[in-house]
Formats: C-alpha cells, sequence, structure tokens
C-alpha cells in the first residue's frame, strides 16, 4: 500500500529490486510507502523501476493514483509488493517508546492512512498481511477502503478449528468481493523492551543521548530485556519466506475461498506458538 504527498505524511515510495524474491517467470517489485513522520522535509519522490536484470532510478515522478501519473499500476505477469508503515498513534503523538504495546492511531494517523489508500487505489491488491497490533490494522483497513474496486478487506480466523468454523463465508459471490487479511505477530515492530512507555525525551536524559542511540540504531545490540534489530529482522524476513514469498512470486489472484483454505490447512498443521514468542512486536 502506499501514502500522500502531504509533508507529515510522506516519507518515501520507491520500486525497489526483490532480490531473493525474483521468481523464475515472473517480474517483481516492491512499492515502498512511509505514512509516518520520520522525513517530514520530504517533497520529491525517486522512483526505482526494478526488473531481474536492472533498475533505474527515476527523479520527481508522480504517485500511483494521481490524475498526472506515468506510473502504471501493474502488468499482467507482474507481482507487486506494497509496503506501507502505520499512522501516527497515540504513542507517537505523546513521545513514548511504543514498540510491542498496542496503542491505536490518532485522528491525524487516520488521516494519513485514508490519504495513503487514495494514492494506491488503482492497483490491484490480492491479499493483505499485517501485524497484529492494531495501528498496522487500522492503517491497512482504512486505506483499503478508498480502493477503488471497493473489495471489503476481511481478517482471517485460523487461530482455531472453531475461529475458522464461526468465521466461513458462504456466498461465492461476496468471497469474490473480498480481500482477505492475514495479521502475524512476527510482522510486529520491534519488541523495545523496559524502554517501552518512557518518554523519548527523559530516557535521553537519564542514560545519556549516545546509549540510547546506540539501543535504537545498531544492528546487533539489543534493547534493555528487548530485541535487537537482527532479531526483529530475523523473525520479519523468516515469515515472509515462509508465507509471503509464494504470493509475490506466482500472484494469488481473487481466489478468496482457495487463499483461505490453503492458510487454514497450513495454520492447523503448524505448532501452537507458546506465550514468549507470541508476544514479540510491527509495521509496511
Amino acid at each position: 500500500m502506499a501514502t500522500s504527498t502531504t509533508q507529515h505524511v510522506l516519507s518515501s515510495i520507491k520500486l525497489l529490486p526483490i532480490g531473493c524474491f525474483h521468481p523464475d517467470k515472473r517480474n517483481s517489485c516492491v512499492l515502498s510507502v512511509s505514512v509516518g513522520r520520520r522525513c517530514p522535509s520530504a517533497r520529491n519522490l525517486g522512483l526505482v523501476c526494478a526488473s531481474k536484470t536492472q533498475s533505474s532510478v527515476i527523479e520527481l515522478v508522480q504517485l500511483p493514483g494521481s490524475p498526472k501519473s506515468s506510473v502504471t499500476p501493474k502488468k499482467s505477469g507482474e507481482s507487486t509488493l506494497i509496503l506501507i508503515r502505520h499512522g501516527e498513534s497515540l504513542w507517537n503523538e505523546k513521545n513514548l517508546f511504543t514498540g510491542c504495546v498496542d496503542v491505536p492511531l490518532t485522528p491525524k494517523g487516520v488521516d494519513e492512512a485514508i490519504e495513503a489508500g487514495k494514492r494506491i487505489c488503482n492497483i490491484p491488491i490480492d491479499v493483505i498481511y499485517t501485524s497484529s497490533l492494531i495501528r498496522a490494522q487500522m492503517t491497512a483497513m482504512l486505506a483499503m477502503m478508498q480502493h477503488r474496486r471497493k473489495k471489503v478487506p476481511i481478517v482471517v480466523h485460523n487461530e482455531s478449528e472453531q475461529a475458522h468454523k464461526w468465521s466461513q463465508i458462504y456466498s461465492e459471490e461476496t468471497k469474490k468481493q473480498s480481500i482477505p487479511v492475514i495479521t502475524a505477530w512476527q510482522l510486529n515492530e520491534r519488541m523495545y523492551g523496559e524502554l517501552q512507555g518512557l518518554n523519548k525525551q527523559e530516557t535521553a536524559d537519564r542514560f545519556g543521548k549516545e546509549q540510547v542511540h546506540e539501543w535504537r540504531r545498531s544492528y546487533d545490540i539489543p534493547l534493555p530485556n528487548g530485541e535487537s534489530l537482527e532479531m526483529c529482522a530475523e523473525r520479519a524476513v523468516a515469515y515472509f519466506k515462509d508465507q509471503m514469498k509464494r504470493d509475490v512470486d506466482v500472484g494469488l489472484g481473487a481466489d478468496f475461498r482457495r487463499f483461505h483454505q490453503e492458510k487454514a490447512a497450513a495454520s492447523r498443521a503448524m505448532p501452537t506458538l507458546d506465550a514468549t514468542a507470541s508476544s514479540r512486536d510491527q509495521s509496511l
């Protein structure tokens, strides 16, 4: 999914080579968009168009969905992975470390998510993966409500046999007008350990800016009783390879029933995650 062109909403939008994601017979690309406030000065857009053999950079392009857009949303035989960062959360607004704490969006975050959806409203979308955190799910749902195809995003519940049975859809026509939404703790934000809930400025004053910067930006140094970036990447990339890569490689299409059945079978075949694993932290 994507984001908008306002100063506070748009951080970046790129088409990136997928590297190991490349399938044998399909072209793949990643449309990466940040909905947050990390690059408030971002104004112009650079687009990296990726294929199996090369990539090229195009400056000052319009976003997909813009009336003057020069970007073709999707060609036959291509697959696209769209990444969206969640909108502003209530703890972002309060300048608190959030990590795995399940905090919803602010009204501004809701507006960011809606604007993001407008920017990808012409790109065909077959399936949505999101973290288990409400801010990511709100962003995904609000963005999809802007899509021109008006398909309904529906959370797939495969956590148990009963949940799967109770959430069945019995109308083939309704299934055709639905998009499966898969939630996964493995896609959660980095677990910030003992920093969760602390004020960012007060934490820097207490421990020193250099120490906090090392905790947050070092790749292999974990936060106090939390995750390192390496640990976070390990679980997220593993989930992508195990669960998402096939959809990017071969494309899913609109067969909601087949997708639902396959994911249900895979889920029932997997061992139950323990409480420690399932407590780990979000994101696209």
